[in-house]
């Protein structure tokens, strides 16, 4: 029997710090057996998990002493949280350990949809020269759209404002005279429609809730610029995956880059085959080896306190 049971990948140092104190059972392929994980539940107190792992009622059921779920990155929507507080199951993320990996990919996106100049090493080592092809653009001087103005869009909005974009942002949970607008040099808006119908790039930095499922469908990618590119490394179920497939189809917009997909793994049979102008990664924009080893020791640490404190 574990005290600590960890269902995915985690810095090594930080579970041998774990290990040092409580019974540790570290199996990074647990999550893909979710009948066994339910059996060595059984009397552990502490669980931790990334995005995969789905700490559901069928999962809680078995989990007779747990008192606290470490989350090793900050989306919460594979965690039953209800549940979890009725049966006094604290939930740790790790809030803000990871920001700085997100902002740099969603920057890094940014510049290769608007360039547009990586992907012909093929076409060049077939012996062509397709320079024309390749005539990207500049991202200094165009508007980036933010959707959410948490930790990671405001990491992205500094990255941005020092490349010279204009940043704009939409957050209804905010107050406009809130003091890091100014700060950061970062215009609220009044709008979703109206942050996707002024902006160069659309990124999207919100939580997956019943209200945020589909919330960029076709209705609104259609009031996006016909050059604008999206990038998602929020949750897949943010957009409506048909809609963009068909918007790229037809040109209408420019590009995408998404992290984050509603089914994970991708299906074979996904809209997205065939798509032009489309950046995919298996949810890797908050995990580097930098991210993954704050993350790490933030949630070791938190849940070695809660298990001591218990």
């Amino acid at each position: 029997m574990s005290d600590v049971v960890i269902s995915e990948f985690m810095d090594q140092t930080a579970v041998d710090g774990l290990r040092a104190r409580f019974d540790v059972l570290y199996e990074p392929a647990l999550v893909n057996d979710p009948e066994r994980l339910a059996r060595e539940l059984r009397g552990a107190r502490a669980l931790i998990v990334r995005n995969r792992t789905q700490v559901n009622e069928a999962l809680l059921e078995s989990a007779d002493s747990l008192c606290v779920v470490g989350r090793l990155g900050v989306g919460l929507d594979n965690i039953d949280q209800t549940l979890c507080a009725a049966r006094n199951i604290q939930v740790v993320p790790a809030t803000g350990a990871n920001n700085t990996s997100v902002a740099e990919y969603v920057i890094a996106a940014m510049l290769v949809l608007v360039r547009g100049a990586f992907g012909a090493s093929d076409s060049m080592l077939a012996g062509e020269w397709p320079r024309s092809r390749l005539i990207g653009g500049e991202i200094s001087g165009r508007t980036l759209g933010l959707v959410g103005f948490g930790g990671i869009a405001r990491e992205v909005a500094s990255r941005a404002r020092a490349m010279g974009l204009e940043v704009h942002a939409f957050d209804p949970a905010l107050a406009e005279d809130a003091p890091f607008w100014k700060a950061l040099q970062v215009a609220p808006v009044d709008s979703l429609d109206q942050l996707l119908a002024g902006s160069d790039v659309v990124s999207l930095h919100v939580p997956l809730t019943p209200r945020t499922r589909h919330l960029v469908d076709a209705e609104k990618i259609a009031l996006m610029r016909p050059g604008a590119v999206l990038i998602n490394t929020a949750r897949g179920g943010v957009i409506d995956d048909a809609a963009l497939a068909r918007a790229l189809r037809d040109g209408r917009i420019a590009g995408a880059a998404l992290d984050v997909f509603e089914t994970e793994p991708m299906p074979a049979d996904s809209v997205y085959r065939d798509t032009p102008n489309l950046v995919l990664t298996p949810h890797i924009a908050g995990v580097t080896r930098e991210s993954n080893a704050r993350v790490s020791a933030m949630i070791a640490r938190v849940v070695g306190r809660i298990l001591e404190a218990a």
